[in-house]
């Protein structure tokens, strides 16, 4: 750790003994202006009390079609299927995820550097940004696990450094989002309270994580006391649609038991001017797959 790593302040304190806490955000959800980009003044406004903004139609049904086949043809790679990039489903061993997908897929590369993108998750965090974290999602049907409530900047935080909540994510649907097939789940709000979670972080924690998290997320008390100020919405809309959500919002999504897979390409942005330094809560960080420490600003 470096003399300016060391002299960071842990705002966001985790991985606790015990008695966890909730604590209030010190750092806004939004922090560009109307004139920053394509969300005027009451899209900006919404977004910053709920946390999240769902754009319809970000693309078209022929871009959708050009992604999803670029989805299958990435699952259907032998060759990349060894690659440690790739998660598979704990039971079945599908294809669950593949990370860094902006540096495999030049098609995703070229998605993350459109300005419908791009523009939006500068303006929102009010700077220049570089992806921090890129994959694409696979849920089928009838057998996709979902992932229990957690706020990513908790994990961003303990495990690869991440000072501030000042990122966002962007998740793009390549499948109608039903609220029957595993759609996400967010509690709009959450975003201005920091869950405090109990654990000492493993080492190599993310090679059981990503498949199923079990440090790192809330109580059921907490998640309880959460849900009863905010309420939960879900992300539900046609294919081509785009979900913007800030990195600490509670989220969380049931399995799909239904025919109807459910698959999205996920980019997070964030800040430069919120790069990483040593992990908060871990003794080394996640390989950079995961947590990438290429600050170069995203350029269209």
């Amino acid at each position: 750790m470096t003399l300016t790593e060391s002299r960071i302040k842990d705002a966001y304190p985790t991985r606790v003994a015990a008695d966890a806490k909730l604590l209030d955000r010190t750092d806004p959800t939004v922090w560009g202006s109307e004139h920053d980009g394509p969300f005027d003044a009451a899209g900006l406004a919404a977004h910053d009390a709920k946390g999240y903004t769902i754009i319809e139609g970000l693309l078209s049904p022929a871009e959708v079609q050009g992604y999803w086949q670029e989805l299958v043809r990435l699952s259907s790679d032998e060759k990349l299927k060894a690659d440690e990039r790739v998660i598979t489903e704990k039971k079945s061993g599908e294809v669950r995820s593949i990370f860094e997908v902006h540096l495999i897929s030049e098609l995703i590369s070229e998605l993350a550097r459109d300005p419908r993108v791009l523009d939006r998750a500068r303006q929102i965090l009010g700077s220049e940004v570089y992806i921090h974290q890129s994959r694409v999602n696979y849920m089928p049907g009838f057998k996709g696990s979902g992932f229990y409530w957690h706020s990513d900047f908790e994990t961003w935080h303990a495990e690869d450094g991440m000072p501030r909540p000042r990122a966002v994510s962007c998740s793009i649907a390549l499948t109608d989002n039903y609220p029957f097939n595993g759609g996400l789940m967010v509690m709009p709000g959450s975003q201005r309270t920091f869950v405090q979670c109990i654990g000492e972080t493993p080492d190599d924690h993310y090679k059981a994580s990503l498949k199923e998290q079990e440090i790192g997320v809330p109580s059921e008390n907490d998640i309880t006391k959460l849900a009863a100020e905010h309420g939960i919405d879900q992300f539900t809309g046609p294919a081509g649609s785009a979900l913007f959500f800030d990195s600490n919002i509670m989220h969380g999504s049931g399995n799909n038991i239904t025919p109807y897979p459910r698959s999205n390409i996920f980019l997070v942005f964030n800040s430069v001017e919120n790069t990483l330094v040593e992990p908060f809560a871990a003794s080394k960080p996640r390989p950079t797959f995961i947590g990438s420490r290429d600050f170069t600003p995203l350029t269209r």
